[in-house]
């Protein structure tokens, strides 16, 4: 099956593309740029879904540099504070833990002023400070999870709207008029196309970064473990 474009001349009528009937001279053409689509469409409902959208960004890019100072782990560290652990030079180990600044650090540094306590009571606290350090990498990924489900809402509540009020217009004005079909319906279209784009960026960043939150919690766990069977060897 084979498309052609509907022309509109100046008297309205309607002429398919390439028709004789259409001439150069009649036919109207008429460009709208994005921001005038998007005022149309409802600025009421899209100024929201705007400023959603540079929120999930803004969440993006800050919890991404977040999540990958964690998994960019100092080189050889873990090997570091098990050579000073095993030759007993503990402040050399905390100093090291100190500088770095990272969630295992900070959870091998808790770990290391309990030594000499049962082997229990330094997984608990090591356990503790994870704990915090796990729920400061989630932080505000329960706001993208949010955008990703609300924001689509709101672009249908604009379709609703549009509808409502083409319906209204051909209540008053008791006739079926092109126009005032059009006007409703781009608004109704408008808002749920915007709708749906913030919430798929919203929905995929929240995904991509709740796996690698969980790539940073798997790497957490592994450096936990290595301290704690150091501590747990013979003679320690």
């Amino acid at each position: 099956m084979k498309w052609f474009p509907l022309l509109q001349d100046s008297a309205g009528n309607l002429s398919v593309g390439g028709s004789p009937s259409a001439s150069a001279g009649d036919i109207a053409t008429q460009s709208v740029s994005i921001l005038d689509l998007l005022i149309e469409g409802g600025w009421y409902i899209n100024l929201p879904l705007f400023i959603l959208s540079i929120y999930t960004v803004i969440i993006f890019i800050e919890r991404n540099a977040a999540i990958s100072r964690v998994l960019k782990e100092e080189r050889d560290f873990m090997g570091k504070i098990k050579g000073y652990i095993t030759e007993g030079k503990l402040d050399s180990a905390k100093n090291l833990c100190a500088t770095s600044q990272s969630p295992v650090a900070r959870m091998l540094e808790k770990g290391i002023s309990k030594i000499g306590k049962p082997i229990n009571d330094i997984a608990a606290s090591i356990e503790n400070v994870g704990k915090l350090e796990i729920y400061n990498l989630e932080k505000n990924l329960g706001s993208l999870a949010t955008i990703s489900g609300t924001a689509p809402m709101l672009g249908f509540l604009g379709t609703v709207i549009g509808m409502v009020q083409v319906f209204l217009s051909m209540e008053v004005s008791g006739s079926v008029d092109v126009n005032q079909i059009s006007g409703g319906t781009k608004m109704a279209m408008i808002t749920t196309i915007v709708g749906l784009i913030v919430g798929i960026i919203a929905y995929v960043a929240y995904n991509f970064l709740v796996a690698r939150v969980t790539k940073a919690i798997n790497k957490m766990e592994a450096s936990t473990i290595d301290f704690l069977d150091l501590l747990d060897e013979p003679g320690k």
